[in-house]
């Protein structure tokens, strides 16, 4: 899945990029670039969780027809006076090529390839629903100890199944 939080490596180091003036252009090249098709949203405020590190990129102006992340303006690489409270994500249409370590193989000499981040928040587990037609709607799983096994539905409801929701961008 085409999901989560936007980070860039620069330097050797990975970090995020601020959601300042971010939006379906910016998504857009994101999604582009790592073969995910087209951009479904642009969630600002960390959506898929609060990001570490730098934040490398600020103030995104994609036009929106650009091939790489690297040929949009922006303020500059270097940590920028952001709080990763404030980390920008892509929402994708298509599903993620792999590369090695799940992350899509890189691209030599054209600069950064971005990644997003696994839907899941991180530290916590990875989730996926099974068992029905689309990738939101099914039975729930979740990933722990090298396993995926099921969730118990004891005092399951509403406010649980938004947050699982959420966390697969799912809305």
């Amino acid at each position: 899945r085409c999901a989560g939080r936007v980070e860039v490596q620069h330097a050797g180091r990975w970090g995020t990029v601020c959601d300042d003036d971010w939006g379906l252009p910016d998504a857009g090249v994101v999604c582009r670039q790592l073969g995910c098709g087209s951009a479904l949203a642009a969630p600002a405020g960390a959506w898929f969780g609060e990001g570490s590190g730098p934040i490398w990129l600020n103030g995104l102006r994609c036009r929106g027809t650009e091939e790489r992340l690297v040929l949009c303006r922006h303020r500059g690489w270097r940590p920028h006076v952001c709080a990763h409270e404030e980390d920008a994500s892509a929402v994708c249409s298509g599903g993620l090529r792999q590369g090695v370590h799940g992350y899509p193989p890189t691209r030599g000499s054209q600069g950064p390839v971005p990644v997003l981040t696994p839907a899941s928040l991180p530290g916590g587990p990875a989730v996926r629903l099974v068992g029905a037609a689309g990738r939101c709607a099914g039975r729930l799983e979740i990933f722990h100890a090298g396993r995926w096994g099921t969730v118990c539905d004891d005092l399951w409801g509403l406010p649980d199944a938004a947050v699982v929701c959420r966390q697969l961008g799912c809305g």
